[in-house]
């Protein structure tokens, strides 16, 4: 599945082989950034640019270890329990030796990835005094599980690997934008960029794993992937609004001023083309090897709002894969 020479690339490349823990730097005091603000929707807001700089921050703060908490979860919970069993040969689908080699790579990888992300939640929570709110992840993976449960009744293996199918292929401003914006803390900035640098991979691995998960399905199971598909695209792209509401609570807000906040900065045009242009390259992918040909994938698609955009979006350029 892999080119050749991935085990060698992998030892010498790979963050978990190679990279240093990345530590804070005295930059808080010099007024770096927690998180770009233009990937926070509610940075500018009337009622968050009106709360004292000192809560503004500590929501600031809170967004960046919602993210990173998030992305620890995401790792260990969802993507690392498909993978090992593509590395353990019990996916279900027949794979060679390398195939499960790489698969275990990538399982240190996202290991590492969730290592780091708590670890840099913890440097600068202990620097800045702002105390993470704790994050409820497993109504997310259940959100998850049920389109799963739903649309492939007895098939809990086989959602699972679609769910990472999904999310390995799709695309994120987040990891493209953050290491270029030097206002932001450097750790933070180092951590993305290590982060990002090993998702280009897992984006061709799980790509490539799905072309071949795929010839491989009988004509009745082919039919409903197709519809499962574009439910497990936006159940996985529609955001999580429960720790954006607590985090402005926390900050000072009223929960009808957080409310207020949520509605204007999370519009549902705005979500949607966000769904949209976040979920193409998973489209594209899918549109490649026939999931749209096959009878009710096109409907579906079309219903979930994922074509128009998946099919006229311009460029790829500076884009990032994965989470």
């Amino acid at each position: 599945m892999s080119p050749d020479g991935t085990e060698r690339d992998w030892y010498s490349r790979s963050g978990v082989r190679t990279g240093p823990r990345r530590l804070l730097r005295d930059e808080l005091r010099s007024g770096q950034l927690y998180f770009p603000p233009a990937l926070m929707p509610y940075a500018g807001h009337p009622l968050v640019r009106g709360l004292p700089d000192e809560r503004r921050q500590a929501l600031f703060a809170r967004h960046l270890f919602q993210y990173l908490d998030f992305t620890a979860q995401f790792e260990t919970q969802v993507v690392n329990r498909a993978t090992e069993r593509i590395a353990g040969g019990r996916s279900g689908v027949a794979v060679d030796e390398g195939t499960r080699l790489d698969a275990y790579r990538i399982y240190c990888d996202e290991g590492y990835h969730a290592l780091y992300s708590l670890d840099v939640v913890q440097q600068v929570s202990r620097a800045c005094g702002v105390a993470p709110i704790p994050y409820e992840f497993g109504s997310f993976r259940d959100r998850l599980d049920a389109v799963g449960e739903e649309a492939l009744p007895g098939e809990p293996a086989l959602a699972q690997l679609l769910q990472v199918v999904v999310f390995e292929t799709l695309v994120t401003a987040i990891l493209a934008d953050v290491p270029k914006d030097r206002r932001v803390l450097t750790v933070v900035r180092d951590i993305v960029r290590d982060h990002a640098r090993d998702e280009g991979w897992h984006h061709a691995f799980f790509s490539e794993f799905f072309r071949r998960l795929w010839t491989q399905f009988p004509a009745s199971l082919r039919t409903r992937v197709a519809r499962c598909l574009p439910e497990l695209i936006r159940s996985s792209l529609l955001p999580d609004l429960r720790p954006v509401r607590a985090a402005l609570v926390a900050a000072g807000l009223t929960r009808g001023g957080a409310e207020e906040v949520v509605r204007d900065c999370y519009p549902r045009d705005g979500v949607e083309a966000g769904i949209r242009a976040a979920a193409r390259h998973s489209v594209r992918l899918f549109t490649e090897t026939g999931v749209l040909q096959v009878p009710g994938g096109h409907e579906a698609f079309d219903a979930a709002a994922l074509l128009p955009a998946s099919t006229d979006q311009a460029g790829d350029g500076g884009e990032e894969y994965g989470v």
